[in-house]
């Protein structure tokens, strides 16, 4: 089957509708490539989509959500929800939307390709090479890429797919300025920020298909918070860009999961896509969207309040590439409803996405055993966002009733033991400091990898434990056998490291405390690493949480948790 069409007129097109371009995981393990039409008609037989990057396939997940919420016009609310969730055809109407709008997913268009502006050009008719909109391609770091040295040529399905990834996570930087753009100043267009997802902490939620993924993460019109504005719209049901941008208000999720960040043109032949030219599309400011973006938890920035002299500012709160996904459990599930008004706004606001799986877990729409994973995706740009440097892909599985608004003692239990998990990491990193000192070396470098070592080892064991939280019936008892499984653990750890430590460590030596001079040895520091555990912890053979009081005097160190 050859890869593309040819109109009556003969130009080449590649109907995104019809042709398979998205890869997709079946459910039984398989890999595959599918159209459009396709992926909705087979969705309750896939697992997910994969993408040839985790944030490609962010950008894939929320093109189709726009195509969703556009065919389906909703739903409006949680009982249009629900019909969809009981109906196993829910998608049966994308069909014909597709057949309407089939025009504006031609890849080759001449008057309106697919997310690209006809006719784009430079003022010397610049071709620039591929390298520009394939993210694994780092310029000047050829070393580090899969693709050696340079990126030649493109088949038309993977160029489909970058050119969403481009409008989604594209760097910043000077670009050359395009004929028409009233922005370029010399040829060039000086930095105007990273494609709309790139500032995003993305968050979305994983059923166990692709159907149930699609829908779990399908937020109603009424859903608190969000505002959907009469006339939302998906970027093909829009007038075709021009050169240039426009700066406006986001209309909604359709609008915002479409947002043309970038203006491109792909320069193809019948084999397939050898050139690119890209320039600056659309702005959009961070600042304050979360009243429309649902796919990414928020911080307050007092900084920009005072910079901006505004009352509130949120901006997205994005992923630590250094910090698992495990660890910040509590900006998933801790309750985000807040005030987001005044002096008293909430310092932080959970995705949007969350809230209204929680609005449905409260609402009795899932019950209390369903198991979904919150798939956290980001990237991380380096030298003024004008390059990659990490791409952050992690997940965190757990039943659905760690989000219920009313009963909060699951989701408290499971933010408590990440805690747990930190309190017993800073004891151990106490311990190989207070062995280095007492063995009159550097500190820093043992405490950092002590610190590692035990969160790398207690990760494993907190994701099946969270995962078969929800499931139990006595959340408290699930904590403390918690608290007794990192007893064991980070114990083990503090013995393999004073077993290490060797004869200086042992022999001690005087070193100056805030309340005088004392001699620390490697018994000593281990009797305040063993009483540290005890205190944060409990007994390892005992049923009763920790005390609240002091148990023993605390180590000198001055380490603070993890943020």
């Amino acid at each position: 089957m050859p890869e593309t069409d040819q109109s009556s007129d003969g130009a080449l097109s590649f109907d995104l509708t019809a042709r398979p371009w998205i890869p997709v995981l079946r459910g039984d393990g398989t890999q595959d490539e599918l159209s459009l039409r396709e992926v909705f008609a087979q969705a309750a037989g896939l697992r997910r989509i994969v993408g040839d990057l985790p944030t490609q396939e962010f950008a894939l997940v929320r093109l189709l959500l726009a195509v969703v919420h556009d065919a389906l016009e909703g739903p409006q609310d949680i009982e249009d929800w629900s019909d969809l969730w009981a109906d196993e055809k829910c998608f049966a109407p994308v069909d014909a939307y597709l057949d309407a709008h089939r025009g504006r997913f031609d890849l080759l268009d001449a008057q309106a390709p697919f997310f690209q502006t006809a006719g784009l050009r430079t003022a010397k008719d610049d071709v620039f090479s591929l390298n520009r909109i394939v993210a694994d391609v780092p310029n000047g770091e050829p070393f580090f890429t899969a693709r050696m040295p340079t990126v030649n040529r493109l088949t038309f399905a993977e160029a489909a797919r970058w050119v969403i990834h481009a409008h989604a996570y594209d760097t910043s930087g000077i670009k050359t300025g395009v004929e028409g753009d009233n922005r370029a100043k010399g040829g060039k267009v000086y930095p105007l920020g990273v494609g709309w997802a790139g500032n995003l902490g993305g968050v979305f939620v994983e059923g166990r298909t692709l159907r149930e993924t699609l829908l779990l993460n399908l937020v109603a019109a009424d859903t608190g918070g969000l505002e959907f504005g009469a006339d939302d719209a998906p970027a093909w049901r829009r007038e075709p860009c021009g050169p240039g941008g426009a700066e406006r208000t986001p209309t909604g999720v359709r609008d915002l999961y479409t947002w043309q960040t970038r203006r491109l043109r792909l320069h193809f032949d019948e084999g397939g896509v050898h050139g690119v030219v890209l320039g600056y599309g659309d702005p959009l400011t961070a600042r304050n969207r979360h009243n429309r973006e649902p796919m990414t938890a928020w911080r307050r920035s007092t900084a920009q309040e005072k910079k901006l002299r505004e009352a509130v500012v949120y901006l997205p709160r994005d992923h630590d590439p250094e910090r698992s996904a495990w660890r910040g459990i509590a900006s998933l599930i801790a309750d985000g409803a807040g005030n987001t008004q005044g002096p008293e706004a909430a310092p932080y606001l959970r995705p949007r996405v969350l809230e209204w799986v929680a609005r449905l877990v409260t609402e009795g729409e899932l019950e209390r055993g369903f198991l979904v994973r919150a798939r956290v995706v980001g990237a991380k740009y380096g030298t003024q966002q004008s390059v990659i440097d990490e791409i952050v892909d992690d997940h965190v599985s757990m039943g659905v009733v760690l989000l219920h608004e009313q009963d909060r003692h699951y989701a408290q239990q499971a933010i408590d033991a990440v805690a747990d998990a930190d309190k017993a990491v800073i004891a151990l990193g106490d311990l190989a400091t207070n062995l280095a000192r007492a063995a009159g070396a550097e500190t820093e470098g043992p405490r950092s990898r002590a610190r590692d070592l035990a969160y790398g080892l207690l990760e494993a064991p907190y994701r099946t434990w969270l995962a078969e939280l929800g499931a139990a019936e006595d959340p408290y008892a699930q904590r403390t056998a918690w608290q007794q499984q990192v007893h064991e653990i980070v114990g083990r750890l503090g013995d393999r490291l004073m077993a290490a430590a060797g004869n200086a460590a042992w022999q001690g030596r005087t070193v100056d405390l805030k309340h005088g001079t004392e001699w620390l040895n490697s018994a000593l520091a281990g009797k305040w690493f063993r009483s540290a555990l005890t205190k944060g912890l409990g007994r390892p053979d005992s049923s009763d949480t920790p005390p609240d009081t002091d148990a023993a005097p605390a180590p000198e160190t001055t380490a603070k948790a993890p943020a």
